[in-house]
């Protein structure tokens, strides 16, 4: 069984080993990806919450030859055994030299050091329980075993939380027996306990947590160099808070001003007026669609009104059938509707600014038969969907059809039965 080398120092960047095991997991198009297993190891595996560390193993042949293959994955099978994901196989009993992926370890360890410390200071000031953890590519989460935070009390968590970091508090690891485990467990020491046997690897924050855990961790809180919380949101366990620590934190800032430079710039404003220029703008934009739509009602009321000029009439109906390829289908349905206000009138209307098409059939109070029924017919015909009240109906068809369900439509409404109006 692999020795775990970052038990003992996450700090390990480096080390030798020996090949124990190698085998292939797949190929595909001519490239394979193997499973290389060592006799130590300081990779971390997938595991708690963390991902995997990367980086490199390098080995030389017996004639000088340099081998270097890249660690692309770790993880650990149902034996505990852990497996080094690579695109080059070696032959077991081959001696490397590993490389961690330091940036990446570093990282890791900040955002996991980072939410033990978030997680107990929630736990002591709130009674809000870590029931998960996720540590993500950009951001990293914790659930919450409660329904909501108060602002006000997420940025005093917040200030607590800072506040620890620049103590720079001890961050020990330790083992204990499964026996002294749970003593501390029952006394209320140590936060939470997995079920297996053997001795637990404990992390402890000085005078703030005490937790099992098997992942990589800083040697004190300074080194999780700060701790931004970013966002809540309510999810069936509870409530998930986001955030990021460290060189993440320094990202994130800097992101986000850039953002706020950026949108200031294009307003010609400062950022601390962002935030009023901004109501100004959907006070603006609420009002300029206002304005469009009783723009849009009145330029309906009056094509609504030439179409009906031009409409012939037969046995006191009057078909209104037109295709519009320059107006959306919000318009169509309202000018159907403006239509509809004469009493003998019958809209046939399409919009084909789009694919599929746009229908609506709409009638005054004078023709007796439903729109809805004649639409929902008609296109079930087709295999398609569409439907509406006894006054208007829509649906969608493929432009190349869109004359003949129209024919159809137009002959429906011709030979249409009365129906009890709505």
């Amino acid at each position: 069984m692999t020795e775990r080398l970052y038990y003992r120092d996450s700090f390990l960047t480096s080390f030798d080993a020996v090949v124990t095991d190698i085998r292939l997991v797949s190929r595909t198009g001519g490239e394979a990806l193997w499973q290389v297993a060592l006799d130590r190891s300081a990779f971390y595996p997938t595991s708690g919450g963390q991902p995997f560390d990367q980086g490199s193993l390098t080995a030389t042949s017996r004639n000088g030859a340099v081998l270097e293959i890249p660690i692309e994955e770790v993880a650990e099978d149902e034996q505990s055994e852990v497996w080094h994901y690579t695109a080059k196989p070696l032959v077991a009993g081959t001696e490397v030299h590993a490389a961690i992926d330091w940036k990446r370890r570093l990282d890791h360890m900040q955002q996991h050091s980072g939410q033990h410390l978030l997680s107990a200071i929630f736990s002591r000031e709130l009674g809000a329980h870590t029931v998960s953890f996720h540590l993500g590519d950009q951001t990293s989460t914790i659930d919450l075993n409660t329904a909501s935070i108060a602002q006000a009390s997420l940025e005093r968590i917040e200030r607590l939380v800072n506040e620890i970091i620049a103590e720079d508090r001890t961050v020990s690891v330790r083992k204990v027996t499964r026996d002294e485990a749970d003593h501390l467990l029952a006394s209320g020491e140590l936060r939470k306990l997995p079920e297996r046997e053997g001795d637990i690897r404990l992390i402890e924050i000085q005078g703030v947590d005490l937790n099992a855990c098997g992942g990589t961790h800083v040697r004190s809180t300074g080194q999780i160099g700060g701790l931004a919380l970013r966002s809540t949101e309510k999810v069936r366990n509870g409530l998930r808070v986001e955030f990021v620590c460290g060189l993440r934190a320094v990202a994130v800032a800097r992101h986000d001003f850039t953002l706020l430079a950026a949108a200031a710039g294009a307003l010609s404003i400062s950022r601390s007026e962002l935030p009023q220029s901004i109501e100004r703008l959907q006070a603006d934009l609420k009002q300029a669609a206002k304005e469009r739509q009783r723009l849009r009602e009145e330029v309906a009321r009056y094509e609504a009104a030439d179409l009906l000029a031009h409409a012939p009439v037969h046995d006191r109906v009057r078909v209104v059938r037109r295709q519009f390829p320059d107006h959306d289908g919000e318009y169509v349905k309202l000018l159907a509707a403006k239509l509809s206000s004469d009493p003998h009138a019958v809209a046939l209307l399409a919009s084909t600014q789009q694919e599929p098409a746009s229908v609506f059939i709409a009638r005054g109070a004078h023709p007796k038969f439903s729109c809805g029924d004649l639409m929902k017919n008609a296109l079930a015909a087709r295999g398609l969907r569409g439907g509406g009240s006894s006054t208007l109906a829509q649906g969608q068809i493929e432009r190349r059809v869109l004359d003949s369900l129209l024919d159809e439509l137009e002959a429906g409404v011709r030979a249409a039965s009365p129906v009890p109006s709505a």
